[in-house]
């Protein structure tokens, strides 16, 4: 279940200043809630849900019992396990305004356009000595086309160098007429090609993923940089390797990368009261990373440039 989806008033989860990782130079990063897809091995849960969540941190508890009070609903449980009954919760968000420290949080903050932009350009500084800017994440950002329409044309306004990063699981009708003219780069993730594997996984059949991918390198009008995320035994098979790499060098790409395993995110399942998928909770083994990435040399040719991140 979903609250509070509103397609011109997206939450925010996070503002992440002075990134490396998301593109050229030193960047900003917002990441968006709310993704079309279930993908089993999201890193980011807390962006799947496009409403308020309520996260819940039992190690920053001190058990004073004030949100059970408040609660209209009488579904905090002290002291259990689960500790909010999330079938019955309607997320009021009650339990949170009364909480003394940060054993309760709410997940999702709104910014006008205006407003979002106005923070963004708080560091034009380090963009623009860094050849840098901002990169708009999520979650699926391209979920609110308007929205990102009225932002971009601020930071677009100080040439603000704009990455997006997607799972390609978009209407492409309205991403090239709001949110494409504003795009320096596009980071596009593709995890499984298999349509079935891809249902299994991610939650959704992936030919709008394909299409919309061939559509934007036939276009030519933004650079794309197409990305694998290293999943073990998910998207790191030899056979589901060799097939994103033959469709990408049908489709014309000469970009493609893998995105290094990360379990950091795995923890904020039980926060928000989620089943913990069944995945490896730490970081890869450095041999095993490695044979992944030999195995990926090995299928890449001189087509593909920036074959490693």
């Amino acid at each position: 279940m979903t609250y509070g989806i509103n397609q011109n008033r997206p939450l925010v989860v996070d503002l992440k200043r002075h990134s490396l990782e998301d593109g050229p130079g030193i960047r900003s990063v917002v990441f968006f809630k709310g993704c079309p897809l279930r993908c089993l091995f999201c890193h980011n849960p807390e962006t799947q849900d496009a409403g308020y969540e309520i996260v819940f941190s039992a190690k920053d508890c001190i058990g004073c019992g004030a949100c059970s009070k408040v609660c209209p609903e009488g579904v905090i449980f002290l002291g259990t396990p689960k500790y909010i009954d999330r079938e019955r919760c309607t997320r009021c968000m009650e339990c949170v305004k009364v909480c003394p420290g940060n054993g309760l949080k709410a997940m999702g903050s709104y910014y006008k356009p205006e407003t979002l932009a106005e923070i963004l350009l708080r560091d034009m500084s380090f963009y623009l000595h860094s050849g840098g800017g901002v990169t708009l994440s999520g979650g699926e950002c391209t979920m609110y086309p308007e929205y990102l329409e009225s932002l971009l044309k601020h930071l677009k306004a100080k040439s603000i160098h704009i990455t997006l990063e997607t799972s390609g699981f978009f209407n492409y009708s309205i991403f090239k007429e709001t949110i494409l003219p504003y795009l320096d780069l596009i980071y596009y993730d593709l995890k499984v090609l298999d349509p079935l594997s891809h249902i299994k996984y991610c939650g959704k059949p992936n030919h709008k993923i394909i299409d919309n991918l061939y559509r934007l390198l036939d276009t030519k009008e933004v650079d794309v940089h197409p990305r694998i995320p290293i999943i073990p035994d998910i998207t790191t098979t030899r056979e589901n390797l060799s097939s994103i790499l033959n469709f990408l060098r049908e489709a014309g790409a000469t970009k493609v990368s893998l995105l290094p395993y990360n379990p950091m995110g795995l923890q904020m399942y039980k926060k928000l009261g989620k089943p913990m998928p069944p995945l490896l909770e730490r970081f890869m083994k450095p041999d095993d990373e490695r044979e992944v990435y030999s195995t990926f040399r090995q299928m890449i040719d001189e087509r593909f440039v920036s074959s490693m991140e």
